[in-house]
């Protein structure tokens, strides 16, 4: 009998099936926080709509108990991955004192969790992509079987920080996996307003490392480009630029009007592409994914989702005396 997809990769049925429901979760916690930003009950939402697949599948590819991320804003299914809870993603969006980002004191989607090897991020885009390669620096100096997967989008590609860390893990050949999650707009700009070229991944020539160019709505795709540059850069063969093209489905943030620069038209057909909607189908299909199954994870997220709102929202904030903790020796 001839292996399925996910099985010619070497995934398991419940590994799809836990693929599928890090996705699906993702989703289902953006969705209650735009409800929330939209009752007025927290500022700032910056979703990750449209772009589950390519950073879970990617997530899944690594080894989580020893691999590091330096993820971008939008990447909460990289982060629930590797071991974020709802219930703290949800502190994170109510600013609270338990929010294990930053105690309360940064925006949504500024993710860093030590115990979880999720590399704190700052405001300005493309920053982690350094931080990332010096952690692969580390890992190579110390002979450590570690590799750092890096994301961030294709608009964060024409900052410096992507040349100069890109050039020193190329030099070095570093065990650093680069994945530009290129949802077609840096906020307002469309792609071929951005770059020359006719893909990100085409800048990989220049610093010597394989580029490649796959499906951000296919997990499965993305998983293979991931595991096997995982491969490529435990064997001391340095790292790879992946390009996973997907699709931006929200504005820019809870604060940006995305009708001024696209048509309405354009994000209604980008959303049959839905990776929620065809990977689900998927699995249906190979007869993974049960009506049965369906309902019971839907129900479970509910009641999850519920529970982190109910928490976050009752949560204390930050004492006010707090402010210059982590900042100074204290």
């Amino acid at each position: 009998m001839a292996k399925n997809r996910h099985e010619s990769l070497g995934l398991t049925n419940d590994q799809v099936i836990d693929m599928y429901k890090t996705m699906l979760l993702a989703r289902k916690i953006d969705e209650r926080m735009w409800l929330l930003n939209r009752a007025g009950k927290i500022p700032f939402v910056i979703s990750c709509q449209g772009q589950e697949a390519a950073q879970v599948g990617a997530s899944f590819a690594l080894n989580r108990e020893v691999d590091y991320v330096a993820p971008y804003y939008r990447d909460m299914g990289v982060v629930l991955a590797f071991g974020m809870t709802a219930k703290e993603l949800m502190l994170s969006a109510f600013a609270k004192a338990e929010d294990p980002n930053s105690g309360g004191r940064q925006m949504p989607g500024h993710f860093g969790q030590k115990k979880n090897r999720i590399l704190s991020g700052s405001s300005p885009v493309t920053t982690q992509l350094p931080h990332a390669v010096g952690i692969a620096l580390a890992a190579k100096m110390e002979k450590k079987d570690i590799v750092s997967l890096v994301t961030l989008g294709e608009g964060s590609s024409n900052q410096g920080d992507f040349h100069e860390g890109l050039n020193f893990a190329g030099v070095h050949k570093l065990p650093v996996i680069t994945m530009v999650e290129n949802n077609k707009y840096a906020i307002s700009v469309p792609m071929e307003r951005q770059i020359a070229s006719e893909k990100v991944s085409d800048r990989a020539q220049g610093y010597g490392m394989p580029g490649l160019t796959v499906d951000g709505n296919d997990p499965l795709a993305v998983y293979e480009a991931v595991y096997e540059a995982r491969e490529r850069a435990a064997k001391g063969e340095g790292p790879t630029l992946i390009e996973a093209v997907s699709y931006r489905l929200t504005a820019h943030s809870s604060d940006d009007d995305d009708s001024q620069y696209r048509e309405s038209e354009e994000v209604e057909e980008a959303k049959k592409k839905d990776s929620l909607i065809t990977f689900a189908a998927y699995l249906k299909e190979e007869g993974i994914l049960t009506e049965e199954l369906e309902k019971e994870i839907n129900d479970e997220f509910v009641e999850i989702v519920n529970e982190a709102t109910d928490y976050a929202e009752d949560a204390a904030y930050a004492e006010a005396e707090s402010a210059l903790k982590y900042v100074y020796e204290e």
